[in-house]
């Protein structure tokens, strides 16, 4: 887990980004300001059981990450993440 309190997924570095709104009424009118808008990334706190240390480690991962972690296992991927 890392020490910061930032949004960023502890698997696979995901962060949040910046983005257009996007108005329908773009498509009628040649330009229509509407801003910026931050996506977050899809973020979930987690416990997961590593079956080799034989302990639980805490992390916040995305769901892509999760879904790195139940492809992969959950050893090989903390490790490659430098989490274990």
């Amino acid at each position: 887990m890392r020490s910061t309190m930032a949004r960023i997924c502890d698997i696979t570095g995901k962060t949040s980004q910046v983005g257009g709104r996007y108005s329908n009424r773009t498509r009628a009118t040649q330009f229509n300001p509407t801003g910026k808008t931050r996506r977050q990334p899809n973020l979930q706190r987690r416990r997961i059981f590593v079956a080799e240390l034989g302990k639980t480690i805490t992390a916040s991962v995305s769901v892509k990450g999760m879904r790195h972690i139940k492809k992969n296992g959950a050893y090989a991927t903390l490790k490659k993440a430098g989490l274990i």
